[in-house]
């Protein structure tokens, strides 16, 4: 099955600009990396949400070959985030960026926020990738916390992915769609479930936006022109998920 084509990037004569955010947990490139060029390649991406990057020897090396070879540049993030990375193509001009190490709980991983604040077109963008904790608890106050860092990026527009370890009934996820844009919610498009790849069960991953940007259409790309089955099983443990936003001119 062939996906309605989602909008081209483009910037508009007032300014605004129409971008594509994909979000994708790539653990830690211990699959199949030429498949999951491809997968990104065949999106045209402008920015790239990733969790689960490399984090340990010579990480900077491995962030540096996923992007070339997915046709793009390394924004931030990576281990100095604990795991999320930011992406994006040269279309994109960098502003700023920042690594969030949030607070440890003691027998649980480290995690954190690759963030940034860039500029597309006229528009003008805050960034966030993260990875939310498996234990409940702990997942919802990231979730106030990341709320609490994209107001603190200064910047009208934002968006914010990543791997939420949450179902959208649950706490963390709700907690999240209450004053941003649960982007597939809104404007679904291609796919839903985005976990296990080989059989996906659960909506665990997810694109959200700040109102005031226009959610052209969002979901898992399967049956994108490009974008081969046998490839979004092969390059990782999670389906990506791709979103199309109108981010207005400032």
């Amino acid at each position: 099955m062939v996906l309605t084509p989602l909008p081209d990037s483009r910037t508009g004569p007032d300014g605004s600009a129409v971008i594509r955010v994909l979000s994708y947990n790539v653990r830690s490139l211990h699959d199949d990396t030429a498949a999951l060029a491809r997968v990104i390649r065949a999106c045209a991406p402008d920015l790239v949400l990733v969790q689960e990057a490399p984090r340990f020897f010579r990480w900077r090396k491995a962030a540096a070959r996923l992007a070339r070879s997915s046709d793009l540049v390394v924004l931030g993030g990576g281990a100095t985030a604990a795991g999320p990375l930011l992406l994006c193509s040269l279309r994109v001009t960098v502003e700023r960026t920042e690594d969030v190490l949030l607070p440890l709980t003691p027998g649980l991983h480290r995690r954190g926020f690759a963030t940034a604040v860039v500029r597309i077109g006229g528009a003008r963008l805050g960034v966030l990738s993260c990875h939310l904790s498996l234990q409940r608890d702990e997942r919802l106050a990231q979730a106030g916390l990341l709320l609490d860092r994209l107001a603190s990026l200064g910047v009208e527009h934002a968006v914010a992915g990543g791997d939420l370890n949450d179902v959208p009934t649950g706490k963390a996820f709700r907690h999240l769609a209450g004053p941003l844009q649960d982007c597939h919610a809104v404007a679904p498009w291609g796919g839903e479930l985005t976990f296990p790849a080989d059989g996906p069960r659960k909506r665990i991953d997810a694109v959200f936006a700040t109102p005031g940007i226009e959610v052209l259409g969002c979901g898992v790309p399967a049956g994108l022109p490009g974008v081969a089955d046998a490839d979004l099983r092969a390059a990782t443990d999670h389906l990506p998920v791709l979103a199309a936003l109108r981010v207005p001119a400032g």
